[in-house]
């Protein structure tokens, strides 16, 4: 039996067919799920309205999450049509492209800041506030994706890197929320992957070389590899895990520099 059969989930960031969240939807679809989509500006609702029956179809929502009106109207509208919710996978952030190139303090701003703040992890936050009374009581699940940046300073990351190190924190404090309701939230800390998001940091095809020849496969991952583990998470497989963020980037987070077959070994 599929491992979310029956479970109704709400599927954010929707770009492309190369997009995370594709991969992640496909992953999704497979396992049975029911899916919702919602799109952020009326640019974006053809590309989501093209995407979705590849992915089972569904209710298709706008949601700009800098306007509380639209996040609550997305949730009124899933109450109404579904009655409760069991998951919401947040694929949304965003930074000015002049914050995440070259100098970290030459590029920031305060309005910068601000907006990736905003959209790239308060709106995790935001949702969760929103989703919290159609998934009390469901054994349901929140996931949202984030990167090594938040952990470590990277190249061409900066002001995403702190927006994405607030993020990782919102996951341990909504754990600890909406844990004793019985809900589990967690994220992703995926590898680099080509998507339309990634085309706005600066140099990423260097960055995809040097990641493959770097992590223990050798190669880099695909959106279809995070959909699986996002799968997971978000099916009672997984029930005794939250507040975890777990690296889907083939070890490359946990190995130290210099230490590949041509480099310095330890004993040396």
């Amino acid at each position: 039996m599929p491992i979310l059969q029956d479970k109704t989930i709400l599927l954010t960031g929707l770009l492309s067919n190369r997009s995370i969240a594709f991969g992640i939807g496909k992953a999704l679809k497979r396992e049975g799920a029911t899916l919702a989509f919602t799109y952020a500006g009326e640019a974006m609702k053809s590309r989501v309205e093209k995407l979705a029956p590849e992915l089972g179809g569904g209710l298709i929502m706008s949601m700009d999450v800098t306007q509380q009106d639209e996040i609550d109207g997305v949730f009124a509208k899933l109450g109404r049509e579904w009655g409760g919710i069991d998951g919401v996978v947040h694929s949304i952030g965003y930074a000015p492209r002049e914050s995440i190139a070259g100098d970290f303090l030459d590029g920031l701003s305060r309005s910068s800041f601000m907006t990736a703040m905003d959209i790239s992890a308060y709106s995790f936050a935001a949702l969760g506030k929103a989703a919290r009374p159609l998934m009390k009581g469901r054994n349901a699940s929140m996931l949202t994706l984030t990167y090594l940046g938040a952990v470590r300073a990277l190249p061409n990351y900066n002001t995403m890197g702190i927006a994405k190190a607030a993020l990782e924190a919102n996951v341990r404090y909504m754990a600890a929320s909406l844990g004793p309701e019985g809900t589990r939230v967690n994220g992703i800390s995926a590898g680099p992957i080509k998507t339309l998001a990634a085309a706005g940091i600066a140099g990423f095809s260097t960055m995809l070389k040097n990641f493959a020849a770097a992590n223990p496969l050798r190669r880099n991952i695909t959106a279809d590899e995070v959909g699986n583990v996002a799968a997971f998470l978000m099916s009672d497989w997984a029930s005794a895990m939250t507040g975890e963020i777990l690296y889907v980037d083939n070890g490359f987070s946990q190995m130290a520099t210099g230490l590949d077959d041509g480099g310095v070994k330890p004993s040396e």
